[in-house]
């Protein structure tokens, strides 16, 4: 293999487990010329990659965003494009991305059309978290056994960073609290409650989250609620510095959301929060034992099926889901991983 054109725009937590991938290619064949067509946000946290070109799309360009990432592309033929999103939009992209192969997923999985847009299809893999279905490309490929690699390039100034917000031999619990969609947050009150029993044990406790409103609002009302002092750098942390901070953490407690896999990833606790989405598709690949489910008995319930019995990737619906998770239950996931 030559060339390789993936395209996997967003978000955050399946764009980690697409690097996961990229490794794997990148070790099998050290001389191939891996491009990977990405968006924006997710552009900067996987900057850096050595042998990687990275060819960023600005979605909010719309359509003048799809051309000038063919333009960067032009006169350009890969060996094979790997197809690994399902979103029509990204199909749309694709059309002007030339390659010898056009490989997407399987026809069950491959929402949106996605066959309509490929010639070839990955088989259905065995696992059913978004990452398996990942490895399967590689395996589609020729690759037996590919095992995920998470490794990623931080600059010295974001470790330094990092270091010094959790010193070495001081445990420490991040909680990144907020979601791309406001529902699948925890209460403010209940993370508060986590955050004061962990400080009341000694634990340093740090809260992340980006910079848009929501997600400040949610980290100041956090601070607000609790009792004991919280370290609070909602909006105020690079993805680089997140990256390098959550690597640090003793452990790390969020609902589905893109920093929950950058700590799985590096294989640090983190204990997830799921009500809407199947954990077992979308959890933290290296630490499902971890988790505080209640997307099962929220689908059995509108659907009055099992989970094994509907759609790959169909979510329960309702903004008051994640109140269905207790306090008790999310310290005794944490309380083996900080007090020992």
């Amino acid at each position: 293999m030559k060339s390789v054109c993936i395209l996997r725009l967003s978000a955050i937590g399946d764009v980690c487990h697409a690097l996961a991938l990229v490794n794997v290619l990148k070790a099998r064949w050290p001389e191939c010329a891996i491009t990977w067509v990405l968006g924006k946000a997710e552009a900067q946290l996987m900057a850096g990659l050595e042998g990687v070109e990275l060819v960023v799309f600005d979605k909010k360009a719309g359509f003048k965003g799809m051309k000038a990432v063919w333009q960067q592309l032009k006169g350009r033929r890969f060996d094979a494009l790997l197809h690994m999103q399902i979103a029509l939009r990204a199909s749309l992209l694709s059309t002007g991305i030339k390659a010898e192969r056009r490989i997407g997923f399987d026809r069950s999985r491959a929402g949106e059309g996605q066959w309509l847009f490929t010639r070839e299809s990955i088989a259905r893999p065995e696992g059913y978290h978004v990452l398996d279905n990942f490895l399967e490309f590689a395996r589609y490929l020729g690759i037996d056994d590919p095992r995920p690699n998470w490794q990623l390039p931080v600059p010295q100034q974001a470790l330094e960073k990092a270091k010094e917000l959790i010193p070495d031999g001081k445990k420490t619990l991040v909680i990144c609290h907020s979601a791309s969609k406001p529902q699948r947050a925890w209460l403010a009150e209940r993370y508060a409650a986590v955050a004061d029993w962990a400080v009341g044990e000694g634990i340093r406790v740090l809260l992340c989250g980006g910079p848009a409103p929501a997600e400040l609002a949610l980290g100041k009302a956090i601070e607000e609620e609790a009792s004991e002092k919280l370290v609070n750098l909602t909006g105020q942390t690079d993805l680089k510095t997140l990256w390098a901070i959550l690597g640090r953490a003793s452990a790390v407690l969020a609902p589905d959301t893109g920093p929950t896999h950058m700590a799985s990833s590096q294989k640090v606790p983190t204990v997830g929060l799921y009500a809407h989405s199947n954990p077992r598709r979308t959890g933290p690949y290296n630490h499902q034992k971890l988790v505080v489910n209640r997307y099962d008995a929220n689908i059995l319930a509108q659907t009055a099926k099992p989970w094994t019995e509907l759609p790959w990737g169909q979510r329960a619906k309702g903004d008051h889901l994640m109140a269905g998770i207790g306090v008790d239950e999310v310290i005794g996931r944490l309380k083996p991983l900080l007090i020992k």
